[in-house]
């Protein structure tokens, strides 16, 4: 559990509003380790890849899709997830690959969910205060299907243990991730904390 790994990439849009530093700063703050960081510009090909990682990707996609529409006491474009989720993906690829991305892999207990807790949820709009988005971000669903692009909303990462396996094993060579202790590793894991008195 301790050297649990998650995926993070600090999209397009957090590039070009200057926000890596905070959002990588409340990742740090909450005991993760970075053990590996770059910076790419994504080509459209990898980022289609990204998204059928899962290969229920696309029908979830559509179905959450639709549902959102009809939510909203909305008609969806269609009613066909696939075709629906296609829209989604072709916006995605020309959002994420636009510009530079800043990808990175972090280390900690239950990282997957910490992570996500400190994102908050996919919509901006509906994201509580104190997370990235709920802090940092102005987007809805309902702005973005109205300009028709994808929702702008900083950040990806990893939804579970094994689709952050995945995305770790399609950004990142093995030997880009780093092993290293980390100082602060000692107060988050050693359970008797026998190493703070001289």
């Amino acid at each position: 559990m301790k050297t649990e790994k998650t995926f993070v990439m600090i999209k397009p849009d957090g590039i070009q509003r200057s926000l890596v530093g905070e959002i990588i700063e409340r990742f740090e703050r909450s005991g993760l380790k970075i053990v590996a960081m770059k910076m790419i510009v994504p080509s459209g090909e990898m980022v289609r890849k990204h998204y059928s990682l899962d290969p229920e990707w696309m029908r979830k996609t559509g179905e959450k899709t639709i549902a959102g529409y009809i939510k909203k006491g909305l008609k969806p474009p269609t009613d066909d997830p696939i075709e629906s989720s296609t829209i989604v993906l072709n916006n995605l690829v020309k959002y994420m690959s636009c510009g530079p991305v800043v990808a990175l892999i972090l280390q900690g207990v239950h990282s997957v969910g910490i992570v996500r807790k400190l994102v908050g949820g996919t919509e901006p709009l509906t994201s509580d205060v104190g997370t990235i988005r709920g802090d940092y971000v102005l987007d809805s669903y309902q702005l973005s299907d109205i300009d028709g692009r994808a929702v702008r909303n900083l950040v990806h990462a990893s939804g579970s243990v094994e689709e952050a396996k995945n995305e770790i094993n399609l950004w990142f060579k093995d030997h880009e991730v780093i092993k290293y202790r980390h100082i602060q590793d000692e107060i988050l894991y050693d359970a008797d904390l026998k190493g703070i008195l001289e």
